[in-house]
């Protein structure tokens, strides 16, 4: 397994996350263990979970797995979903933050989490409560240090500001939704993030599992899918007949080369320099297995032909489209 410094800093992670954003509802607490363990054996250091994750159970199970070995573990875990109906039960305050940060502590069995993400943003409400709280939490103890997720470009530069001004660390990381049938971060994210030095951990590599090929054009999905069960950011994102179709070339492709798609859409996005890491989030141990030969595949000059064909740098599979979380805001219309 080969780490490396997430930006600028001195963090060693590995270059394979695992994300347990299943544990605790389809991977059961004994498979969890087994991708765990398989895990540590292979060297990955760096898992990931949220406290907005099955309620909670996430975290509760990567607790009780990594507590043999918490220093090993490069723990990070998020806050700033809604999770209840209550108006403070979510969002980026002051209070919320520190509520969800004392029940993550307590779930995860820990005194401490070494990456705390601000899992989204609120435009255009003030981030200065959000910033000031991470350097509190910093200084604490209870923080190592802060990360930010699904955040614009422009609302980043914010941050880092707003971090200068305050004396607050700037974040060390930033996770996007960045793969092959997504290259939108490649316009803003992914470059002020290489000018500041902050590192880059994409999650869903995989497009939500729409590049294995599992979806079909005109057939229902199966049950135990993320589309099967109608997820709300599936049906947003990567649930498009464009994608959809994409995904049929690209499994070509990857059989080609002799890899899974799977270990070819994961090579592809670690290739950008600008990355860092990236989150896989297996389901079975099978899955997570397969993630492990991606380190074999190389991304030559022809694989980039392909990769650019498939979907034009800096642009989504299909044209004209905008995520529901990220609405054009750019243009105010005269209303009459």
């Amino acid at each position: 397994m080969d780490y490396c410094s997430l930006g600028a800093n001195h963090l060693k992670v590995s270059k394979l996350c695992l994300g347990t954003m299943t544990f605790g509802s389809q991977t059961d607490r004994n498979e969890a263990e087994r991708i765990v363990s398989s895990a540590k054996d292979h060297g990955v250091n760096f898992i990931d979970t949220a406290d907005v994750y099955v309620q909670g159970e996430s975290e509760r199970i990567v607790g009780e797995l990594i507590k043999p070995s918490r220093d090993w573990w490069v723990l990070a875990t998020k806050a700033g979903q809604t999770l209840t109906d209550s108006p403070n039960h979510g969002g980026l305050s002051r209070k919320w933050l520190t509520k969800s940060l004392d029940e993550s502590l307590s779930r995860l069995g820990t005194d401490y989490i070494d990456i705390f993400y601000l899992h989204r943003d609120y435009e255009p409400t003030s981030l200065v409560e959000a910033v000031t709280t991470m350097g509190d939490m910093i200084r604490s103890g209870k923080v190592c240090y802060f990360g930010i997720s699904n955040f614009r470009g422009w609302r980043i530069a914010e941050v880092l500001m707003l971090c200068k001004e305050f004396g607050v660390p700037a974040p060390i990381v930033c996770q996007p939704y960045y793969n092959a049938v997504n290259r939108m971060p490649e316009v803003e994210i992914l470059p002020v993030c290489k000018r500041f030095g902050i590192g880059v951990v994409p999650f869903s590599p995989i497009a939500r599992g729409v590049l294995t090929g599992k979806y079909k054009v005109g057939e229902d999905p199966s049950e135990g899918t993320r589309a099967g069960r109608k997820d709300k950011r599936m049906m947003e994102t990567e649930f498009r007949e464009e994608s959809i179709k994409l995904a049929k070339d690209f499994v070509c492709y990857a059989g080609e080369r002799g890899v899974t798609p799977g270990q070819l859409a994961v090579a592809w996005v670690l290739a950008n320099p600008i990355v860092n890491s990236v989150i896989g989030g297996p389901r079975t141990l099978e899955q997570w297995e397969d993630y492990y030969g991606a380190f074999n595949v190389e991304i030559d000059a022809d694989a980039e032909q392909f990769f650019d064909k498939l979907v034009a740098p800096g642009h989504p599979s299909t044209p004209g489209y905008t995520d529901p979380l990220f609405p054009v805001t750019g243009r105010e219309s005269l209303r009459l």
